[in-house]
């Protein structure tokens, strides 16, 4: 199943933003969870652009010094944060599934 997450992730495009849930859809027979954990045991230094999916609400959900660094690649990508920390999945979406 993490293999399978992985492989959909390593399609979004620098400047566009996808949800765990999305993801979830996209590959079957997993939740959001299953992203998030997917997402969370990638190796140090991976190719595989974990910073690109947020949670539902468009937000990072990660805290620390790994929220703020996913935030800031998202931003040397144009993706644009609004006051309250939310990236607009119409602007930003990737695909179909905008959130």
């Amino acid at each position: 199943m993490h293999e399978a997450i992985r492989a959909l992730v390593r399609q979004i495009p620098a400047g566009r933003v996808t949800s765990y849930g999305a993801v979830a859809r996209r590959v079957g027979g997993c939740n959001p969870r299953v992203v998030g954990y997917a997402m969370a045991g990638l190796p140090h230094g991976t190719d595989i652009p974990w910073h690109r999916v947020l949670n539902a609400a468009g937000r990072i959900s990660i805290p620390g010094e790994t929220g703020t660094r996913q935030r800031a690649l998202l931003e040397a990508e144009g993706v644009v944060f609004d006051a309250r920390g939310r990236v607009d999945f119409e602007r930003y979406g990737w695909g179909k599934d905008r959130k």
